[in-house]
């Protein structure tokens, strides 16, 4: 078996052919068979920053486009309550699939730029040069500063989707428990804190999207 062999039977075994994020013991086998193809982990994290973007974007539009059928539903006064549910229900599993690639997404991001990082200090030992190694840890902590900011905006945009998956899901329990014109009527009340709250949701992701994007303008420097 050649090289070329042996490194894509080693990454189908681990399940992580070009797409997934490494998983423990598989993460070197992972390394190693994307390092083949030329694809260092600076190009596996810029290539996470732009899916989770990607998926943020998703998000934030699946998010915009469910209030709006919601508040639809609830002010229009839907005399089918059954397909009104259903509609219901099913713009909230959309957004809860969403919410999911996210979290995906993002715990990918961390996962290779931790490993990124580590392999830098790694490295910056390696040096024989003190002036070099001084440069690579100043050109490092600096990195690092951009990369904290651009997580942290990708976390505090992640942690921002489930407070408001949470009022959809009791908006969508209620709507089946009490499929009458009575619950849809009751429902209105809250039709204005959602707003507020997917508002907010996607303002959080709209500034985490533009951190992704001033880092990759950073990297590609």
């Amino acid at each position: 078996m050649n090289v070329l062999m042996r490194a894509l039977v080693g990454a189908v075994v681990c399940g992580v052919v070009f797409v997934a994020a490494p998983i423990g013991g598989c993460s070197t086998t992972y390394y190693k068979t994307m390092e083949y193809f030329g694809k260092e982990k600076r190009d596996i994290l810029a290539a996470r920053v732009k899916d989770a973007k990607e998926d943020q974007t998703d998000a934030k539009k699946q998010f915009e486009s469910a209030l709006d059928r919601f508040s639809k539903l609830v002010n229009g006064g839907d005399s089918d309550l059954k397909k009104a549910y259903d509609k219901a229900k099913s713009d909230y599993e959309s957004c809860e699939k969403k919410a999911a690639n996210v979290h995906d997404r993002v715990k990918s991001v961390e996962t290779v730029g931790e490993d990124l990082f580590k392999e830098w200090d790694k490295e910056i030992a390696e040096y024989s040069s003190d002036q070099r190694r001084q440069e690579s840890r100043t050109l490092r902590a600096e990195t690092r500063t951009r990369y904290d900011d651009m997580v942290g905006a990708m976390k505090k945009a992640e942690g921002s989707m489930d407070p408001v998956l949470k009022v959809f899901r009791d908006n969508v329990l209620s709507l089946k428990h009490n499929l009458n014109a009575q619950s849809v009527a009751s429902l209105k009340g809250v039709v204005g804190d959602l707003q507020r709250d997917v508002g907010s949701l996607i303002r959080e992701m709209e500034a985490s999207i533009a951190e992704s994007d001033k880092f990759l303008r950073e990297m590609n420097k």
